[in-house]
């Protein structure tokens, strides 16, 4: 009778600890889950990751690739949509980091991905840096996918159709194989963009004059 009290007071000791154990996980998740949600707004997962991904955050970096990295991150969750260049449409690859680039270094890219690597300075894979763009092979030619490099072997990119904006690992097998390159962009400077803007101003005026004189003329 002693034996079996003692194992029955075991039995109740265990199931005891591993309700307390289950109720102590549970809690735990429930921390997490509340403290990711309340930083969410329209895509959980992403904003989820994307407060993962501020790990990667070095001190190196320059602000404006800290920005262009940022103003992506929040684009995590967001469907693929071919030919889309803004959150509310959607993005492809290009897409996005047209979108990313415009929006934090004040650069306008072309729309192809291949004519984006013509852009900036080439980099080698040993030497890339967070906001690096990086290139791949996809469609049996070069430069036909781009992303932007996150730090740690990690990218974000808009993959393909019926899926969205997500970060994924640039050692996977399928990545690897693909990996043909990777430029380093700068920002646009205050200067330059001034006078982008001058020359764009001077052009305006010069077709209205153009076409105010037309109409003299007639």
């Amino acid at each position: 009778m002693l034996v079996l009290s003692a194992l029955a007071l075991t039995g109740c000791a265990t199931t005891g600890n591993s309700q307390q154990m289950a109720e102590a996980d549970l809690s735990a998740n429930r921390l997490i889950r509340d403290n990711y949600l309340s930083h969410t707004q329209s895509d959980p997962l992403g904003a989820y990751l994307a407060s993962k991904e501020r790990r990667y955050s070095t001190p190196q970096n320059k602000p404006q690739k800290e920005a262009m990295v940022a103003t992506a991150l929040k684009m995590l969750g967001i469907k693929y949509s071919y030919g889309g260049t803004a959150p509310n449409t959607g993005f492809d690859c290009s897409g996005l980091v047209i979108y990313a680039a415009e929006k934090s270094l004040g650069l306008k890219l072309p729309r192809q991905s291949a004519a984006i690597a013509r852009k900036g300075e080439s980099i080698k894979r040993d030497d890339l840096k967070r906001g690096d763009l990086v290139f791949f092979n996809t469609r049996g030619s070069r430069f036909s996918h781009v992303g932007i490099y996150l730090g740690n072997s990690k990218f974000l990119h808009a993959p393909r159709t019926g899926s969205v904006v997500r970060i994924e690992s640039m050692d996977i097998n399928y990545w690897r194989k693909r990996y043909n390159g990777a430029r380093r962009l700068a920002a646009v400077r205050h200067d330059d963009a001034g006078n982008m803007a001058d020359q764009a101003q001077s052009k305006r005026l010069s077709s209205q004059v153009s076409v105010q004189t037309r109409k003299r003329l007639r």
